[in-house]
């Protein structure tokens, strides 16, 4: 592994616990809680650079987007419906 990889992991893995925690810490994403948008949990978070040609705030969600998706997979959260907002498991 180069040491680029490596600083990648320990970003996705610090990403990772920043969602967690933030989460952890709204009450709106609290076991059987209304839950939040993927939007807001990426603003809230500070992943936002802003609007960009070609790279819009819309776009950049993407990374958060894979983040729910792993936390969802170690059984940490859940999405409440297709469409819906993410909470707590």
């Amino acid at each position: 592994m180069s040491i680029f990889s490596g600083r990648g992991n320990e970003i996705r893995s610090a990403s990772k616990a920043l969602v967690l925690d933030f989460m952890q810490s709204d009450s709106r994403c609290q076991i059987g809680a209304e839950g939040m948008r993927l939007s807001l949990i990426f603003r809230e978070c500070g992943f936002d650079w802003g609007d960009y040609p070609k790279t819009t705030s819309s776009n950049q969600q993407n990374w958060v987007g894979a983040i729910v998706q792993e936390l969802k997979s170690e059984g940490k959260i859940e999405r409440i419906s297709e469409s819906g907002p993410w909470r707590l498991l």
